[in-house]
Formats: C-alpha cells, structure tokens, sequence
C-alpha cells in the first residue's frame, strides 16, 4: 500500500501556538488553569493535564496567584471582566485570525447590520463570536437559513472551520432573504488549505482516513467532506481505532486530520497502517 498524508493534516498554527503556550505557562509556573478544554482533542488535553494545566468551569475553581489560560476558540467578555476583578493573571491563547472574526462582528453592526454567524449552535468559538455583539443570529444549516425571516440590513461571518460548500449553500438563501447584505469570509486560511487538500486526496485514494476527536466539529466536518469525495471514509482517534478489516483490497491510503490533532496521533495512525500492510490484507 502507498500511503499518503494530508501536507497540512493536523494542528493549524493557532492551535499549535495555544498549545505551546499552556506548556511554557505549566513550565515557567507549576501550574496553571483553563476554563474548559484548550482544543477539542482528549489527548492533547490529557496529556497537558499530565505536565501541570488543569481544566476548571469557572474563575472561582482557581487558586489565588495561579494564572488562567484563555483557549484558542475565544472567551466571553464577561470572564475578562472577571479575570480583571479577581487580579487573575490571563494567558490569552486566543487564535489571531479568531480574534480578526471578533473585529469583523463589531465593525458589521456599527454599520447598523443584523448580524448572522454561520456556524454550529453552542461551539465555543460561536458562542465567543456572538458575544462580541448584543444581538446575532445563528445559523447552523441551509435549513435553518431558509426559515429566516426577511430583513433590510444584515452582515454575515463564519465560524472559521466551516465548509466553503455549507457557507456557499446559507448565502445563497440569503441573499434572497436580505436587501442590503455584506459578507465577510472568514473561513480561515488553514482550514481552506485543508479541505482541498482532503478533496483531491479523497478522490485519488482508495480509503481515506480523517483522524480527530468526535467532541470536534472540525473533525467531523473534514470527514464529511472526505465522504462526499470517497465513500471508503473513515474517521478515528487514534491508532487503536484502525480496524484491519478496512485495508483488505487496499493501494492507495490517504490520511488527514483536524486542526486540533497533533502530529504524534497522526504517526501513529501511519504507523499502524504500515503494521497492517506489512501482515499483507488482501
């Protein structure tokens, strides 16, 4: 079997900063705290959990003097404001071009727009997007679109993993829905970057498998996406999650991952497909 990997399967550099920082921050501290999971992956949060960041649900689950890390999806206004009267000391491991959406959103509705989010209802990077403003729309499907009611004036982000076919399909409805609508795309470069390359390696492979947690909508976009392309698609977590029954038949093997998986899964999947290779499924 040949074996091919994504080049940009796995961590994005927002992801990979945000990581990087909570392992400086538990080297130069000892410890220090995240409100919620960092990224949507078990084993990064495991294995972080292990060198000294601790997951917690609220400012109060803090020890006095210990620094929080802010993730890579975005917070809520209201946990800065608190961060500051507690004196808490913030790691902001927000990513950049989420921070970018933040400023997209708050320029749309100075100009007096409804604001629209394509995205997934109760996704933390979503819930952060919409609090920048006082009132926003969520839309999650072409469905859901569809049973908007018109309006004058509306400005539309995107969550920065969503699918360039999920986003095309929600502005075509509506741009029947609103008169006066400006779109900002703001599908992140890294996610583009990869959904391209999951297309053409979908189509070119016998099997393609998407590795990443199922807590991940990226994830699980991604693998849809492979789907549509392949239906000898499959999405695992890890290595263990490989069954050998898959490779029987098997040239051509193509793998990618989420933005929140980390290259050492991604080896160790390719390393068990060597394994299953070796012991000739035919």
């Amino acid at each position: 079997m040949k074996i091919s990997v994504a080049k940009d399967a796995g961590y994005c550099f927002g992801v990979r900063d945000a990581v990087n920082m909570a392992y400086d921050a538990t080297e130069k501290y000892g410890n220090v705290y995240m409100l919620g999971d960092i990224v949507h992956n078990e084993r990064v949060v495991r294995d972080l959990e292990k060198a000294g960041a601790k997951v917690v649900e609220t400012l109060d689950d803090i020890p006095d003097d210990s620094p929080v890390l802010f993730r890579a999806h975005g917070t809520l206004n209201k946990l800065w404001d608190e961060s500051t009267d507690k004196n808490v000391q913030v790691i902001d491991a927000t990513c950049p071009l989420v921070y970018e959406i933040h400023r997209e959103v708050k320029k749309l509705s100075l100009d007096g727009r409804q604001i629209i989010i394509i995205g997934d209802h109760g996704h933390d990077e979503v819930v952060a997007i919409a609090n920048q403003v006082e009132t926003t729309i969520i839309v999650a499907s072409p469905e859901e679109a569809s049973k908007l009611k018109k309006m004058k004036k509306a400005g539309v982000v995107s969550q920065s993993t969503q699918t360039i076919e999920n986003v095309q399909e929600i502005m075509n409805i509506l741009m029947t829905k609103v008169f006066d609508l400006h779109f900002v795309n703001t599908i992140c470069f890294p996610t583009k970057r990869n959904q391209a390359q999951i297309k053409t390696l979908a189509e070119n492979s016998d099997i393609m498998i998407i590795i990443g947690s199922f807590t991940s909508a990226n994830s699980k976009r991604l693998t849809q996406l492979a789907l549509e392309k392949n239906k000898n698609s499959f999405q695992v977590t890890c290595a263990d999650d490989v069954k050998k029954i898959w490779f029987k038949g098997v040239n051509q093997v193509g793998i990618s991952a989420g933005a929140s998986t980390p290259d050492k899964l991604i080896n160790e999947v390719k390393e068990k497909i060597k394994m299953i290779n070796k012991e000739k499924v035919n």
